[in-house]
């Protein structure tokens, strides 16, 4: 019988990494408790640290007792459940898909949970805590198994990204049309969204805890089958894992972690993400942590560090009366979209894409026989448009108002009407025009100006300068909508332009971008009044009510630009999306026609924003469906894509402003609506070749 035995230089380097692995520990438990102890005597009442000692040994004051047993240690001790919960969540998912990149934020539970609570509300029925929390497991839990699905397993970052942030953006535009469309029964939810400790008390705690403990049992047993996942499928099948089951069953119990976090403080953003990084730094030096039973409650620890110690930092460097209304997820979004954008730095990835030039090009008479088509069609939704909305008229209508015989009732209509139609179809052509220059550039057909941040910078700008100054002009609210996106897009290439803007490089920095946008302006929503809340939302779904003619003017102007540029720089724009070599060999210079044409589809995305608020997904439909009716030729495919684009966004703004008429959805929104499921039929298809 042969024995192994432990050999002494085997024995101290297990030793030393159990000790490494518990002096970590330890200093993540002091660090925690440090923070724990700080937050508590942090608030708005002039209640310290002597006044809480006391109140803990029994002998405060009553009002000063109350303070911090009714207020500041339910808020401590929900911001440690929920950041071990989600560091934990964050931790496992990322075992499970082999995804460094796989968290509760890019896996889009949180807006299935977001949906499936907002579902809820519109009901009207009242439910206790737990039955909140059902509900909050099954959306978030339904959201990450279809991005897992779609993005596959060790596919690769850029995949997972696209995945979540689109399905994240269908799910929320639907959550926000129901905001829209019943404002009463939703109310407080926008705000319970934006992620906050201190909204559930001690009740909310004592009923999370035993879900969130239950799944963290289940996640440590599943601990060895984890790590054996981590070798890849068939080496742990070889060793007898059960593979399917075993993946089922983490991301089940990490949906469960995430809903019970989710629940007791709505969304805290991206802890499920920066946790695990950070252990995996740590474990450069304690490989001990790499094992799942270690790692697991490392990152719970780092988890619950990083949401106390945003809240800590938040109430020290806001007054205490803002602070109050400031959600701790605003912070943890912002620090999480800084670390992503870091993280983009080094991740190199350069699966999960589909050439453009794999697709077929067509003949001539395609070409024309299909332009043709788009043109009529164009023409029929435009009409459509403006004959229809909450007054219904005819063409003879339209034909004295132009000709200024009109009444003043259908005067009044169509003066509000036709603009808005205009803004719809320059709107739609501009944001076509742009997807397509930035997929040739990127060699991604899955990217588009909202996924790079171009359209969240122009939405930042917008909400700025509208609950700032409440009583700013239509033109006033496009020069800040234009000035974000500058801004936004001067920072997504400025670090993507390391290496040429590698494809996968700009769009991690760009979603990243994208995401601090969106903090931001959720932070300028919570803290302005109600109206200038309700004016941001309706102009944040694309809306294109109150347009005036002057407004098109930029956009028009740009878009006729960018169509002479497109066009004249055909061939340099089919030799871009070939491949690196190509170009090069032909003595172009490759950085700077990729920086030329970026700016271009900046230029476009802005005024379109600027125009229009922010519409989504056009950018990936109108050119990726122009490629598969004429070709890859951008001689063929730029003329096409702005047809589709222009009636695209029209259609959805006369179905938003009719379907439900007299309330209204914005544009944004029903492209939203329209563009998820396209964007990941686009994924599957993508990940069968």
């Amino acid at each position: 019988m042969a024995v192994t035995a432990t050999t002494p230089s085997t024995r101290p380097k297990t030793v030393t990494s159990r000790r490494g692995a518990a002096a970590v520990t330890a200093a993540l438990v002091l660090l925690v408790a440090g923070l724990a102890l700080v937050d508590v005597t942090q608030g708005t009442a002039a209640v310290g640290g002597a006044e809480v000692w006391k109140a803990l040994t029994g002998r405060a004051d009553p009002a000063d007792a109350s303070v911090v047993v009714a207020s500041r240690l339910p808020r401590a001790v929900a911001g440690l459940l929920v950041g071990a919960a989600l560091g934990m969540a964050g931790s496992a998912l990322q075992a499970v898909s082999r995804n460094v990149i796989a968290s509760p934020d890019t896996l889009a539970v949180n807006a299935g949970s977001y949906l499936a609570l907002g579902i809820a509300a519109v009901t009207g029925v009242s439910l206790p805590l737990f039955a909140t929390s059902g509900i909050a497991f099954a959306g978030g839990l339904a959201a990450a198994a279809v991005v897992l699905g779609l993005s596959g397993l060790g596919a690769g970052t850029v995949r997972l990204v696209l995945a979540g942030s689109a399905l994240t953006l269908g799910l929320t535009a639907v959550t926000e049309g129901l905001l829209l469309l019943f404002p009463r029964e939703t109310e407080g939810l926008y705000q319970w969204n934006q992620g906050s400790i201190s909204q559930s008390g001690f009740d909310g705690v004592l009923q999370m805890a035993p879900v969130a403990l239950a799944a963290v049992a289940g996640l440590l047993l599943l601990a060895r089958r984890v790590d054996a996942l981590a070798l890849g499928d068939d080496a742990a099948r070889g060793l007898g894992v059960p593979v399917r089951s075993t993946r089922v069953t983490a991301v089940v119990l990490t949906a469960l972690l995430s809903a019970a976090a989710v629940t007791l403080a709505g969304p805290i953003g991206f802890v499920g993400l920066c946790a695990p990084a950070l252990v995996r730094a740590l474990a450069r030096r304690t490989p001990r942590l790499h094992r799942s039973r270690t790692g697991l409650p490392v990152a719970g620890l780092v988890g619950a560090a990083l949401v106390l110690g945003s809240d800590v930092l938040l109430r020290a460097v806001i007054p205490a009366d803002v602070a109050v209304a400031v959600p701790t997820g605003v912070v943890t979004s912002l620090v999480g979209a800084v670390f992503l954008i870091v993280m983009a730095a080094r991740v190199k990835d350069t699966a999960g894409t589909t050439p453009v030039d794999r697709l077929r090009i067509r003949s001539r008479t395609v070409f024309l026989v299909t332009t043709g088509a788009l043109v009529v069609v164009l023409v029929g939704v435009a009409v459509a448009a403006v004959l229809l909305g909450d007054s219904k008229l005819l063409l003879g209508d339209v034909v004295n108002w132009a000709q200024g015989r009109a009444g003043r009732t259908v005067t009044f209509v169509l003066d509000t009407r036709v603009p808005r139609v205009l803004a719809a179809l320059l709107a739609g052509a501009a944001l076509a025009l742009a997807g397509t220059l930035v997929q040739a550039v990127t060699r991604n057909p899955l990217a588009e100006p909202n996924i790079l941040g171009v359209s969240g910078g122009g939405a930042l700008g917008a909400v700025l300068l509208v609950t700032t100054v409440p009583l700013a002009g239509s033109w006033s609210v496009a020069g800040a909508a234009f000035a974000g996106s500058a801004v936004s897009s001067v920072l997504v290439f400025g670090l993507a332009a390391r290496g040429g803007f590698q494809q996968n490089r700009l769009v991690l920095i760009g979603f990243g971008t994208a995401t601090a946008s969106a903090a931001l302006i959720s932070l300028l929503i919570v803290l302005t009044d109600p109206f200038n809340a309700t004016k941001a939302l309706t102009w944040l779904s694309g809306s294109t009510y109150g347009r005036t003619l002057p407004d098109s003017v930029p956009l028009a102007v740009v878009l006729t630009v960018g169509l002479v540029v497109a066009v004249l720089r055909r061939a340099e724009l089919d030799l871009v999306s070939l491949d690196e070599d190509t170009p090069r060999l032909l003595g172009l210079d490759l950085g700077r026609g990729r920086l030329g044409f970026l700016v271009l589809s900046v230029l476009l995305s802005a005024t379109a924003v600027a125009a229009a608020g922010t519409i989504g997904f056009v950018g990936l439909v109108a050119p990726h469906a122009a490629r598969a009716l004429v070709g890859r030729r951008h001689v063929r495919v730029v003329p096409v894509a702005v047809l589709l684009g222009a009636a695209l966004v029209c259609a959805a703004d006369l179905v938003g402003r009719t379907v439900i008429a007299p309330a209204q959805l914005g544009a944004g929104l029903m492209t939203a609506v329209i563009g998820t499921p396209y964007f990941l039929h686009l994924l599957v298809r993508s990940r069968r070749r």
